[in-house]
């Protein structure tokens, strides 16, 4: 598989880690209210590679085998992550809290909310139905399946590394280091927009 597609890949897809939402909400929950955060970060990764696995065997398939859809989803994908940007950009400053939604009363309940909370996350599916399947290369040994699941699990190993991290940490980030905190907020936010100006610029030479 092409190693320079996989890190444009691996890039973006940290990037969007980083970029605080519903995920880091949760995270942050299970690091301040539940016993042990390894359930709902288990959860939340199990949701991405529940939809890696959709993308992979069908959804992403039918975008690849269309060039005009594959193109059209590249473009609203690529806006997504300039919006996101500039909206992280321009959003006032202030400190990251947990999430009001109860995390349940035990570990299997943890797991569910977490795989609910990753499996409906609008960042997480327009980057892997709009942006893995570009990153996959037709020339390529392996095919657009397994290269897509490749793909795919550098994404969900992503989100389980940082969002365990984010729940470990998230009594002292909230209380101690506030700045360090927004101070990701904003490197992500210029990053996004470069990134996703980048690709419609690319996409927009390409139709031209």
């Amino acid at each position: 598989m092409d190693t320079a597609l996989m890190t444009q890949f691996w890039l973006v897809a940290l990037l969007l880690a980083l970029t605080p939402g519903a995920d880091w909400a949760y995270a942050i929950s299970a690091g301040l209210r539940a016993k042990s955060v390894v359930p709902s970060v288990a959860g939340m990764a199990s949701g991405y590679a529940l939809v890696v696995t959709i993308v992979a065997v069908g959804a992403g398939a039918v975008v690849t085998a269309y060039p005009a859809a594959l193109t059209a989803l590249t473009l609203i994908g690529s806006a997504y992550l300039v919006y996101l940007g500039v909206s992280t950009l321009a959003a006032r400053a202030q400190p990251i809290t947990a999430s009001d939604a109860p995390l349940g009363t035990g570990p299997l309940s943890q797991f569910l909310r977490g795989a609910g909370v990753s499996g409906i996350n609008p960042k997480g599916l327009l980057l892997l139905l709009a942006l893995l399947p570009q990153f996959t290369s037709a020339s390529g040994a392996w095919s657009s399946t397994a290269q897509m699941f490749t793909l795919g699990s550098l994404h969900v190993a992503n989100c389980a590394v940082i969002y365990l991290g984010v729940a470990l940490l998230a009594k002292q980030l909230l209380r101690s280091r506030p700045r360090a905190s927004n101070a990701v907020v904003k490197v992500s936010g210029v990053l996004m927009t470069l990134i996703g100006a980048s690709i419609l610029a690319e996409q927009g030479l390409a139709l031209f």
